[in-house]
Parts: C-alpha cells; sequence; structure tokens
C-alpha cells in the first residue's frame, strides 16, 4: 500500500534499500545511546529515566500482581491470541485499582514469553519508546507496562474487533462488507502516512493483517512495535532491511489486495501460481474484464463497480516493480478518501396503513370482545 519504509516477504516486490545493516547505529536513539546489553531497564524507574526525553505520552506503571487482578490472573478464557511473543489477554480496570488520571476500562494485556532474552527485552522497550512518544486515532493506545523482575508486559486499549486477519479470512463471521474493507484500507494509509511524515519518521517494519486491529467501530489502528526504527530523513526515503516479522508478514502493497481477494498474501494451500498474492493479482489488477473474477466472492457481488476499479488501479500502482515509482502514503490516503462509502443503514421499521377510522377501529375492537 505504498512507498513505504518496510522490508516485505522474499519476492521481485521489494523495496530498495539505503541501509546496509542492522548495526546499532540504525537503531533508534532512544534504544542505543548508552544502553547495553546489561544496561537494559529492570524496574519502571529505569524505563522512566529512558523516556524522559522522549516520551510525550504519561505511560503507567503497573505491578505484575496488579495485572493478574485486571486478567483473573491469565485465565485461560480472557486470552485473546498469541504470537513469537507470548499471549495477550482481556483484562478490566476496576474501581478497586487506584491508578492516577486512569478510569475504569477494558484494556489489552501482552505478555511477552518470560525468556528474559536480550532480543524479546529490546523489542518490548521499542514498543515502550516508540508508542510513548506516538499518538494518532490509527495507533494503537499504550496504557502503560510492567517491568518487574523477568517480567515485561505491555497494556494497551482494547479493541473489541480483534484483527483484520480475524474478520477477513474468517469462516465463521459475516463476510466484512465492501465499505468496511475500505474504510480499513484508509485508517491503515493514514496510520502510515502519519509515522512516515512524523518529526522522526518511523520504520514501521511488521504491517500484516494481524497487526491492524480493529475497535467496535471498524477504525483500524497499527500495533506491535517491537520491530519499529527510526525512519531515514533527507532525501534517504526508500529504505528496506532484512526480512522482519513473522511468517506471513506483508508489506503494505499487499494488504489493499487482500481487502480485494480476500486471500493471504502467502497461501501454501493454493495452486502453485496462486500462492504469492502479488505475482497472481498483479496482471489481472489493471484489466477491467478480468478483475471482477479476482474479487471475494463471499462480496456476492454487493459492491461499486467503479470503486472496486480505482481501488484495483491503486494496489497496481502500489505493485510496482520500480519502488520509488510507488505512491507516497500520503497520496494513498488522497486516493482512498473518495473511495469511502456510508454502510447500509438498518432497515427502517414497517409502515401500518391505516385503512379504518378511529371509530370504526374501536367498534371493532370492542365487537371482537363481545
Amino acid at each position: 500500500m505504498g512507498n513505504c519504509w518496510c522490508g516485505c516477504n522474499p519476492s521481485i516486490y521489494r523495496v530498495s534499500s539505503n541501509v546496509k545493516s542492522e548495526s546499532p547505529k540504525n537503531q533508534s536513539p532512544s534504544l542505543r545511546e548508552g544502553v547495553g546489553p546489561t544496561k537494559l531497564p529492570s524496574n519502571p524507574e529505569e524505563v522512566e529515566d529512558l523516556r524522559r526525553d522522549t516520551g510525550v505520552n504519561p505511560l503507567i506503571a503497573f505491578t505484575f500482581n496488579e495485572l493478574k487482578v485486571v486478567t483473573g490472573n491469565f485465565r485461560q478464557e480472557n486470552l485473546l491470541g498469541g504470537g513469537g511473543f507470548g499471549s495477550v489477554y482481556r483484562g478490566f480496570i476496576g474501581e478497586d485499582l487506584k491508578k492516577e488520571g486512569l478510569e475504569p476500562l477494558q484494556i489489552a494485556v501482552k505478555v511477552h514469553d518470560g525468556d528474559n532474552s536480550f532480543q524479546g527485552h529490546r523489542e518490548w522497550l521499542a514498543e515502550v519508546i516508540f508508542l510513548g512518544q506516538l499518538s494518532h486515532p490509527n495507533l494503537v493506545k499504550l496504557i502503560g507496562y510492567c517491568c518487574e523482575d523477568d517480567h515485561r508486559v505491555l497494556i494497551y486499549e482494547y479493541m473489541a474487533r480483534g484483527s483484520v486477519e480475524n474478520n477477513l479470512f474468517s469462516r465463521i463471521l459475516i463476510p466484512l462488507p465492501w465499505s468496511i474493507r475500505m474504510k480499513i484500507a484508509l485508517g491503515a494509509a493514514k496510520g502510515l502516512a502519519f509515522l512516515h511524515e512524523a518529526e522522526k519518521p518511523v520504520i514501521y517494519r511488521d504491517f500484516k493483517t494481524s497487526n491492524i486491529l480493529l475497535d467496535m467501530d471498524y477504525n483500524a489502528k497499527l500495533s506491535d512495535f517491537g520491530l519499529a526504527k527510526d525512519g531515514p530523513v533527507g532525501d534517504k526515503s526508500h529504505v528496506s532491511t532484512r526480512i522482519m516479522g513473522t511468517l506471513g508478514y506483508a508489506a503494505p502493497e499487499y494488504i489493499m489486495t487482500e481487502l480485494l481477494t480476500g486471500r493471504k498474501s502467502l497461501d501454501k494451500s493454493r495452486p502453485a501460481r496462486e500462492q504469492n498474492l502479488a505475482d497472481w493479482a498483479l496482471p489481472l489488477l489493471d484489466e477491467k474484464k478480468k478483475l471482477l473474477a479476482i474479487i471475494d466472492p463471499r462480496l456476492e457481488g454487493d459492491y461499486p463497480i467503479k470503486g472496486v476499479h480505482k481501488a484495483a488501479m491503486l494496489a497496481y500502482h502500489c505493485l510496482n516493480r520500480n519502488p520509488k515509482a510507488r505512491p507516497l502514503m500520503r497520496d494513498i490516503v488522497d486516493s482512498l478518501e473518495p473511495l469511502q462509502i456510508a454502510p447500509d443503514p438498518p432497515p427502517a421499521a414497517p409502515i401500518t396503513v391505516r385503512t379504518e377510522t378511529p371509530v370504526q377501529e374501536a367498534q371493532r375492537e370492542m365487537a371482537s370482545c363481545n
């Protein structure tokens, strides 16, 4: 979904690189200056010392016992999901948990897997640093953290509808309608545009449908900044590094195509020529006669034809083999704005047509009682 700073799946659609290594000098200043393997923060005081110069968002330090209370001791029925980092649980902060400036609310509690490795600790810290200095409607809000003994936990706002992955590819949930898909595309694009245009640009290197979360109104928010890093400045606008993230990672160029086709960026269960979504879809996106054949069949044709054509052409340009020819994220936002359509209103209440006068109606009711 655009000319952006991130790695991608191993294919011809890789973003060009001005960065030659993942050396510490290319990491965020907040994570590299004076922070070695033995100097990563081990308690909230040290975390706040590290955040002092960049942490514009107030974060709350939770104890591990407090998180046990709000998650019901991490009960299995409160498990929302998991990944390479560990598990995420739903929790509720009630009035009994006195935290200054914090009203009762539902939360998501991400517990890192506890191996206490330097890499795991560093990724946890990256989220605290980046989300502690970024605030935008299309970025998930970090409420606080726990840094106690070997426990490394992050506390976020609760996203009621879960991930785009779970909604888009579910065999149980109702298929996402066209209007919601375009709303998700716009929200994700706005989040990336904000990161790219920040005073200190941020490279968000784990962009995939499982990391785009949805609130109750299907507002899309980017989550999981463990692999984020400081972006380039000046004229060095195109960067890429080694493949980041987990299996199924999709560069922004893929997401629009996933929303159009209802297919995953990489699907080994499909025939060989259809396994890589971009390779399969690219030749078809600018062919009006063939395009409708690859649109998600679960939409059952319920979409605006002109809107589909425009969205497909945007995806086509985003998949240009020359990364520098792809549109910028701001241009993508501008292109998606006109594609937004209001969801269908709920059906109106049935209208009762009166065929008799009030007197006749009363006489009829009295007669029926006799």
